[in-house]
């Protein structure tokens, strides 16, 4: 637990800042194609997690090894940090530079983004898809493995190492959902943006509501077709993956620079807390809860998973409905958070400017003076 509290210190602390150098790097369409790149390793690494572990475990003989090359990867993350990522000054992508020097105390932060509806809003639309997220990739191998053997295509697992297929399958499915999801969602964010400025956290907002019923169809068809699951799998993750690099984008052009690492620590730490740490623990304690009502036999182990999953798709339609909440309030948001980084234009000289009205006299003049002049 130690160990594990750690390595979350270290994620928590490169999720926050991460995204705030990359907003003060770039601007406009650049940045949102950074960022889908940077968000589509997401649910990439995670997918290679789950291929790589099994393929470890299975080649060792041990689930420990498959942690500790984890470290190895962290010490190649640690070099690129320390001797090729840049440190540009807050904002400097929106001020050609400058940056803003704006101060203020962590509690001012705190009240600035109280009153910012679009992110409080689009905080819950977070949570609600890492709490998908986090729900799906703890227990999706473990349903599908009971599944099969609720379906007789595989005998119960009552010894280490237990068949790793399932996590194969879905770590593969996970990686190519991310990266065709990230693209996606990130070029109809690009192509509409211009046209419609309510359209990023209604893309958000589509992908939640169109991931919920792909998850319940995916819930209960697997009692019978085990690859028609991974297809509606396929496509409810697909939808849920539209959602990754939109919703912070959102985020970096709703706050100003200088409070975008309060503002991405509170979101990551809410979403963490109520989504993808919670979730994992709400569906096992549902299907636990459920399991004691019957005698324990692999068909109810099965069938208890499957009504505590319900609880995601009603996750996704609220994440939908937060998304579209936010929607009302984005177009002000943005606005104001972008005259906060101009700040107030300076008034003109009154005396540069020319005189609204010349005598009959001046007027002559200036008449033969241009006269002349042509």
């Amino acid at each position: 637990m130690l160990l594990r509290g750690m390595v979350g210190i270290g994620e928590a602390s490169y999720s926050t800042i991460a995204p705030t150098i990359i907003a003060d790097l770039f601007v406009g369409t650049k940045r949102s194609m950074i960022i889908c790149i940077f968000y589509i390793f997401i649910p990439v690494g995670s997918g290679l997690g789950y291929i790589t572990g099994a393929g470890v475990a299975s080649l060792t003989g041990d689930w420990r090894w498959a942690l500790r090359i984890t470290p190895i990867l962290g010490v190649v993350g640690l070099f690129l940090l320390v001797f090729l990522c840049p440190n540009p000054p807050r904002g400097a992508a929106e001020t050609h530079g400058e940056g803003v020097s704006e101060q203020s105390s962590y509690l001012e932060d705190v009240k600035y983004l109280l009153k910012n509806k679009t992110y409080l809003w689009s905080t819950l639309g977070v949570t609600a898809t890492a709490f998908l997220s986090g729900a799906l990739a703890f227990w999706m191998p473990t349903f599908l493995s009971r599944a099969q053997v609720s379906q007789g295509l595989r005998p119960a697992c009552v010894e280490e190492p237990c068949d790793s297929t399932d996590s194969y399958i879905f770590g593969a499915v996970t990686v190519l959902t991310g990266i065709l999801g990230g693209i996606l969602g990130s070029g109809l964010s690009r192509w509409l943006r211009e046209k419609f400025p309510k359209s990023d956290p209604l893309i958000c907002s589509s992908g939640l509501l169109g991931a919920a019923p792909c998850l319940f169809i995916t819930i209960f068809v697997a009692s019978t077709s085990i690859p028609a699951t991974y297809v509606f799998i396929f496509f409810g993750e697909i939808l849920i993956s539209l959602n990754w690099a939109v919703m912070a984008d959102i985020l970096l052009y709703v706050v100003i620079p200088t409070r975008r690492s309060t503002a991405e620590a509170l979101q990551i730490s809410v979403g963490h807390l109520l989504g993808d740490a919670g979730s994992p623990f709400l569906v096992g304690a549902i299907s636990d809860a459920l399991s004691k009502s019957k005698p324990v036999s692999p068909e109810w182990s099965f069938h208890s998973l499957k009504y505590s999953l319900l609880v995601c798709p009603v996750v996704g339609i609220l994440g939908g409905l937060f998304f579209f909440l936010s929607s009302l309030y984005i177009i002000g948001d943005r606005k104001a958070a972008a005259q906060l980084v101009e700040g107030p234009r300076e008034p003109q000289d009154p005396s540069s400017e020319p005189p609204i009205e010349l005598s009959n006299g001046d007027k002559t003049n200036h008449e033969d003076n241009l006269s002349q002049s042509i």
